[in-house]
């Protein structure tokens, strides 16, 4: 097929030691830029890029393609910043779908993140200051909706690890694991995640933790949202970058890129419908997710595609979790070569274009072979799936279930009672002004959600201890009594 999209060239970066050695957000995407440009053998590739997409992160450039498409040659180019709330595999998806109709020769998504050196600034009394670019992108892409309810913001703030403690609740209960079988099931699960990331050459650590160093509390590993610590959150202090160039195979075939560089896109899907954690009908199971994943799986079964390598998003534990359910993985120890978002790094906004150039160079190495990476936005509101192989078994799909689910999983109300009684779907523990704070959702008995939270230490003791969840409550004025 003539337009079909192939990725050629990947490029990863990763810096550390002192403040500097590091680079700055847009120096780092730069050589990340030039390591995918090398990578496809032939650097006449420059010519034949039309765009550059980059998914927004901690820094305030307004344009940063636009300044490395200039300080590499390229001429006639369209430019986009994506800010968060968009899923990462959209901007692939995009360039594969204009390359297909030939709307696009080749298509760059690029990605990085300084947060390391901006951390190393505050550590060594050093200034950090970061390059002036004021002109705006040809496109800044923005989400449609918020992520949260006010609410939310005010009780679990607008980081994102409460949400997804509340959904680990869920995910536990639903599974009827205790809470200390959970602990050690994250734990395990983690442990041999860092020990991938170890061994990773773009891995942000260099040794492996073992399973006491995850579970349990420790000056190291202090409790962010209950019950996660430290080393279960993904980690966005890093220097990393990332590139993937993408083209036509018409365009691959006239630069004469080699056989063994070229992986193709066969499958993506996403789930755009956008609901508040709250008011999510099931917590841990959403139709647009499974329909996404389904249309994944049918693929592989009607092609006989053996799927030989995954990395799932693994922003917190559940993540993973819910991912693996929705695919039908039974060996969920077998769904990052990465190494996770904690251990192998997680920098904002961008990670899913470093776990997809690592699937790409494990099938490079591997004839025949296959891969899924999954990607999510928001308090996994969104999700998404792709499927790579050196084998262009299929022409390039690309399916939005964002319609379809908006027509059958609809927000539920919130409540307007004051006082009543409710069941616990979902809890976490926060801290609040260094003080413990438990926040509920609930199920209310006018059939709508409610989220209510509670001081009482003696409830907090009792929720490490014990399953909240299911548990018939009472509440006045959004408090436990």
């Amino acid at each position: 097929m003539k337009n079909r999209p192939v990725v050629i060239g990947i490029g990863c970066i990763q810096q550390k030691g002192n403040f500097d050695d590091l680079d700055e957000a847009l120096i780092l995407m730069d050589k990340a830029f030039k390591k995918a440009v090398d990578d496809t053998t032939n650097k006449k590739i420059i010519d034949y890029i039309d765009e550059i997409q980059i998914p927004k992160g901690f820094w305030k450039y307004r344009d940063p393609a636009r300044w490395i498409a200039n300080k590499n040659g390229i001429k006639s180019i369209e430019t986009s910043v994506t800010k968060i709330g968009i899923l990462q595999q959209s901007l692939i998806n995009s360039v594969c779908n204009k390359i297909n109709t030939g709307e696009t020769s080749a298509g760059v998504i690029l990605g990085g993140e300084s947060r390391y050196k901006m951390l190393k600034a505050s550590i060594e009394n050093k200034k950090y200051e970061e390059s002036e670019l004021t002109i705006n992108p040809d496109r800044y892409i923005k989400a449609p909706n918020d992520l949260n309810l006010d609410i939310e913001k005010k009780e679990l703030g607008e980081m994102a690890v409460g949400y997804y403690a509340i959904l680990e609740s869920a995910f536990r209960a639903k599974t009827k694991k205790t809470l200390s079988e959970q602990s050690e099931f994250i734990a395990n699960l983690y442990s041999h995640f860092a020990k991938i990331a170890s061994n990773n050459e773009f891995g942000w650590i260099d040794e492996p933790l073992q399973k006491e160093e995850i579970k349990k509390e420790s000056d190291k590993n202090v409790l962010q949202a209950f019950p996660y610590y430290k080393n279960h959150c993904t980690s966005w202090n890093v220097n990393q970058s990332c590139a993937l160039i993408i083209c036509s195979e018409s365009i691959a075939d006239k630069l004469n890129i080699p056989i063994n560089k070229r992986v193709y896109p066969l499958s993506s899907t996403e789930n755009n419908h956008m609901i508040p954690t709250l008011q999510r009908q099931n917590l841990t199971r959403y139709i647009g997710m499974e329909k996404a994943a389904n249309f994944i799986i049918d693929i592989c079964k009607k092609n006989n595609i053996d799927v030989d390598f995954y990395d799932f998003y693994s922003c917190f534990p559940v993540a993973v979790q819910m991912f693996a359910e929705s695919l039908n993985v039974k060996n969920i120890f077998n769904v990052s070569i990465t190494g996770g978002m904690p251990f192998c790094g997680g920098p904002l906004n961008s990670f899913v274009l470093h776990s997809t150039a690592k699937i790409i160079s494990e099938i490079r190495k591997k004839k025949e072979s296959a891969g899924i990476v999954t990607g999510v936005s928001g308090m996994m509101t969104k999700q998404s799936y792709a499927l790579w192989s050196n084998n262009s078994y299929i022409d390039f799909t690309h399916k939005d279930f964002t319609d379809e689910a908006q027509l059958n999983d609809k927000p539920i109300d919130i409540s307007d009672l004051k006082h009543g009684e409710g069941k616990i779907i979902g809890y976490t523990i926060i801290k609040n002004k260094n003080k413990p704070k438990a926040i509920m959702f609930l199920n209310t008995n006018d059939k709508k959600r409610k989220l209510i939270t509670s001081n009482d230490i003696n409830v907090i003791h009792s929720m490490k201890r014990e399953e909240w969840v299911g548990k018939i409550i009472k509440f006045k004025k959004n408090q436990l009594v």
